[in-house]
């Protein structure tokens, strides 16, 4: 979760009760200037891999029960701090939301997931295949926001996530949310995209979806308008979930305007992002967008967390392959290059990009696309400052 604590994303439109905070973030993004960050270029950033017997010492401490009984608690500990600090009611909507819904025995034969997905994951054991992340997800998501933008406190996850709308291309009709888990992401892109005719969310986790759908039926307020919740739910019959690999998702091709990722990619060995892509690909329509949203390992703040092997030891323990996604950046880009018409990437906040990815017309022809990268500017300094939350803060 410190890890979970450095991610999250979506669009502009603050939910109802919540401050225009995302306009006003869209705003100082775009007039960040070069002199306000003092970064170098994205090569010179990127920490070097890790060896050494040091190196293994801290890994041995990863696969030995150290990592249960000492470094997982402390990561679950800083997130429900950073909750409780900046007034967000972890335990009580947690234990409302356990009272309001209904957390039916799942058998492993009703899902089959990929040999990846069982690993250990954030704060659980069983990963993402348990009814406490399912109930704890986006209460773990609205602590993040207030790490990720301190400045707006509780309200800190609708302004992260509205600081991605900028890159985002509106003119859609289907839209695919992959690893969309409870549905966070899913209803803000309904909410933000009333045009759009059908979003569907699609996740490995049978737990995930069946709280995004009870949460749906529910329609709960946040607690910042009284409610019991750590957000308002409107009920939108155009969202549908679904359980399914998002690298296999047998829908039909060509039938999506928009597939959407965020902050899926992370949480993935290099191979299955690259088949999520292929198959992002096979189900956009002609001229249709690619959307992702992802830790940046290359922004400075990022590079030099990670050059730090005890502290990124720390935040890798629930996360699994955190250090092949920071090793495979480079990779996944000239692998969207290679395969789509044209990309762009921009720095979204002073750790994270957006990335579009335009497939081709049918008439286009083959080989590579382009890819214009905007995270650095011409002196080497990255775009965004980094006003992120320190390790050890809970509040600003």
């Amino acid at each position: 979760w410190l890890v979970l604590a450095q991610s999250c994303w979506g669009f502009t439109r603050p939910a109802t009760g919540m401050p225009h905070a995302p306009t006003t973030i869209i705003s100082q993004l775009a007039s960040t200037s070069s002199t306000e960050t003092k970064a170098t270029t994205s090569q010179d950033t990127k920490a070097p891999p890790r060896t050494g017997f040091a190196q293994q010492l801290l890994d041995f401490a990863l696969a030995s029960p150290i990592w249960t009984y000492i470094l997982v608690p402390q990561a679950r500990s800083t997130m429900v701090k950073t909750a409780e600090a900046n007034g967000i009611p972890w335990q009580g909507a947690k234990q409302w939301l356990k009272e309001n819904s209904q957390q039916r025995p799942i058998l492993e034969a009703e899902y089959d997931v990929p040999s990846y997905y069982k690993k250990a994951f954030h704060a659980y054991q069983d990963g993402n295949l348990n009814w406490d992340a399912a109930l704890e997800v986006e209460i773990a998501s609205c602590s993040v926001g207030a790490r990720n933008f301190p400045q707006y406190g509780s309200q800190g996850e609708d302004a992260f996530r509205g600081a991605f709308e900028s890159a985002l291309n509106q003119a859609l009709a289907k839209i695919l949310d992959m690893g969309c888990g409870t549905g966070m992401s899913t209803r803000r892109l309904a909410r933000n995209f009333p045009q759009a005719s059908s979003i569907q969310g699609i996740d490995l986790s049978p737990y995930f979806v069946e709280i995004g759908r009870q949460l749906l039926d529910l329609e709960p307020k946040g607690f910042q308008d009284g409610g019991p919740w750590v957000s308002n739910i409107v009920n939108d019959d155009r969202i549908e979930y679904l359980v399914g690999d998002a690298a296999n998702t047998n829908l039909q091709a060509g039938s999506f305007d928009v597939v959407n990722l965020q902050f899926v990619l992370h949480e993935l060995p290099p191979e299955a992002a690259v088949g999520i892509v292929d198959e992002a690909l096979r189900l956009l329509k002609p001229n249709g967008q690619l959307w992702i949203c992802e830790m940046d390992f290359e922004a400075p703040a990022y590079a030099a967390q990670r050059a730090n092997a005890l502290l990124f030891s720390l935040i890798r323990s629930t996360e699994p392959y955190l250090d092949e996604y920071a090793e495979s950046i480079s990779s996944l880009f000239d692998y969207i290059q290679r395969k789509f018409s044209n990309a762009t990437v921009v720095p979204a906040t002073g750790r994270h990009y957006a990335l579009v990815a335009t497939k081709g017309s049918l008439h286009s022809s083959d080989g590579p696309g382009v890819l214009t990268d905007q995270r650095f500017d011409r002196d080497g300094n990255y775009r965004v400052e980094d006003k992120h939350l320190k390790v050890w803060e809970s509040r600003q």
